[in-house]
């Protein structure tokens, strides 16, 4: 004799199907790509960035604080494309390379502090980014490297512009 399946059974198909399906239409609705060929605010455009800086740069904080994404075979899947996304917008809403020129003063110089303060922290790059991105992981020396030319950036600040313009005085 044919048995029936049980009720459950059937409402546990119908719900993988519906999942499926709705994991197949999420495919074709994707965020915009972080691209862009504006480099009119790239922070290069007022501070040296040398090409020691500028290769860690690339390999570690370009792909979240620039306009400048590349995207890994993964971010065409959904959801990870809309996660990766967020990613990028958040870390730009932080700090983002591509804009910095168009930073007020105090903001460039407190960004700068910042950078120093998440890479000797080991904050920076997110462990969630290195987690993939093997390479992007800093050594101690490139975290020298990079929170070095920080300063320098802040300290040519110093030298071009009053310091009350770069930090609020302390009540």
């Amino acid at each position: 004799m044919h048995k029936q399946p049980k009720p459950i059974m059937k409402i546990v198909k119908k719900i993988l199907w519906v999942l499926l399906i709705a994991l197949v239409v999420i495919q074709f609705i994707r965020p915009e790509a972080n691209a862009s060929t504006d480099t009119s605010g790239n922070i290069k455009n007022l501070y040296a960035v040398p090409e020691n800086v500028d290769a860690i740069l690339v390999k570690a904080c370009n792909d979240c604080h620039t306009n400048n994404t590349v995207y890994p075979w993964y971010s065409k899947v959904q959801p990870v494309a809309w996660w990766l996304d967020d990613h990028v917008k958040e870390g730009k809403s932080h700090l983002n390379f591509d804009a910095y020129t168009s930073y007020n003063l105090r903001r460039q110089y407190h960004k700068m502090e910042e950078v120093i303060e998440q890479v000797k922290e080991k904050e920076m790059p997110l462990n969630s980014y290195t987690w993939v991105h093997r390479d992007a992981k800093l050594t101690d020396d490139e975290r020298v490297v990079l929170t070095n030319w920080a300063q320098s950036v802040m300290d040519t600040m110093k030298a071009k512009y009053p310091l009350d313009s770069l930090i609020r005085k302390k009540n």
